[in-house]
């Protein structure tokens, strides 16, 4: 495991974060640029999204807490200062989807996702550098999301809202994705956000954290509240019993054609929620989740294919497939099946896991340019009409599969 820990880290640094910091830091009109396209053309003018942001600051400042290196906390001093200048809306409250290229709002609305991010990028600056503003700005964020987007009596998290949290005609992420008020990748990357802040706030005191005027203690609770809350959404809700894949998107009553099967989502998910699970501490929670987490991966393990790769979706209507091996799909099954050996002994994932890093190095890294290719299309041609860095292509998925495997006990 040694080598392969050291393969992580000459990834993570020599291909993956140095790129960031030589190609995209935009130094004229400050923070990052918003668009590279997969030939390496950088587009300077292109809008800047609040989920390549918050991604970033994430990216930088987990890098920089495990590694020590002062130029990742500088680059993650940046995205954070250029988020809280910008991003921030400081009037009503959580953050702009996105800027123009001089860092100017260009779509105003709250997308629960976005500000999910924001939240887990500034609560992992917090966690890196004890630094209270950051932990200030993160918890208020979370009120945000909790005071306007949390429907209590559907128990759910709306998707969308406009910039002074009114109904929204159009909730969707990407033109991709289907009009649905609930959906299981939002809900997923608000637990992850909760969770870090959770982290964050029950390890305050070696953190050296304090806030004038916050009782974090009650903070605290108010998010370990939310996750549990989450949790119970991921079971009840979002899981299909009868496949044990997640379903995608629903109505405010939770009703859905449950017809796509994402298996990158499934993955990622059945390692989200028992880090969860882990960092709420709960030895109930945490033998009630055990069985779930090995089901919902044995689903996702429907989408593996022999040269180590993973499919992305599914359609069970029609029986239709995506055979595009994207690179955060390989990321999160690595890290997923890493984490079935490291909890659960099963020698067969590590397996798994290792293939997928080697049709990762094999296919996905760009070893001249650096950064990855966005995928390897189900013809076996690489995808280069997709971005290496968009609103979308992030050091997010593929810095944290590294620092996982760095950090984790495998």
């Amino acid at each position: 495991m040694d080598e392969l820990k050291r393969q992580m880290r000459q990834t993570l640094e020599n291909n993956i974060l140095n790129y960031w910091i030589e190609r995209v830091t935009d130094k004229e009109n400050g923070g990052y640029y918003g668009r590279v396209d997969g030939h390496d053309r950088v587009d300077a003018t292109a809008d800047k999204g609040a989920v390549l942001n918050a991604r970033i600051l994430w990216a930088f400042s987990a890098a920089y807490r495990v590694l020590h290196n002062p130029a990742y906390l500088v680059a993650a001093m940046r995205a954070k200062d250029y988020l809280l200048e910008h991003f921030l809306d400081r009037e009503q409250g959580g953050v702009y989807w996105s800027l123009d290229y001089k860092g100017c709002p260009v779509d105003t609305k709250k997308q629960t996702y976005a500000i999910g991010f924001a939240i887990y990028g500034l609560s992992e600056f917090a966690r890196a550098t004890g630094d209270s503003e950051a932990l200030r700005v993160a918890i208020g964020l979370f009120h945000d999301i909790e005071h306007h987007a949390f429907d209590r009596e559907n128990n759910g998290y709306i998707e969308a809202l406009t910039r002074s949290w009114q109904p929204i005609a159009d909730m969707r992420l990407s033109d991709k994705d289907e009009n649905g008020s609930r959906t299981m990748n939002t809900h997923l990357h608000v637990i992850e956000p909760y969770t870090n802040l959770l982290r964050v706030l029950k390890a305050r005191t070696d953190l050296g954290l304090s806030l004038d005027g916050e009782d974090l203690a009650a903070v605290e609770k108010e998010v370990e509240m939310a996750v549990r809350n989450l949790l119970d959404i991921f079971t009840g809700k979002l899981l299909n019993r009868q496949t044990w894949h997640l379903d995608l998107f629903f109505n405010d009553r939770w009703e859905g054609k449950r017809n796509i099967q994402s298996f990158g989502h499934d993955i990622e998910a059945s390692w989200l929620l028992h880090e969860t699970a882990l960092v709420l501490g709960d030895d109930e929670v945490l033998k009630r989740l055990s069985p779930v987490i090995r089901h919902i991966a044995a689903a996702a393990d429907e989408g593996l294919q022999p040269d180590g790769g993973m499919i992305y979706e599914r359609w069970t209507d029609s029986g239709a497939t995506d055979g595009q091996r994207q690179w955060w799909v390989l990321c999160e099954s690595v890290i997923g099946h890493a984490n079935l050996y490291e909890h659960f002994g099963d020698a067969k994932a590590l397996g798994d896991a290792i293939r997928a890093w080697k049709f990762i190095q094999a296919n996905l890294l760009d070893k001249e340019q650096g950064e990855w290719h966005w995928a390897v299309l189900a013809d076996g041609s690489i995808d280069r009409e997709n971005d290496k860095a968009g609103f979308w292509k992030c050091p997010y998925h593929n810095s944290r599969m590294c620092l996982e495997m760095i950090e984790r006990d495998i």
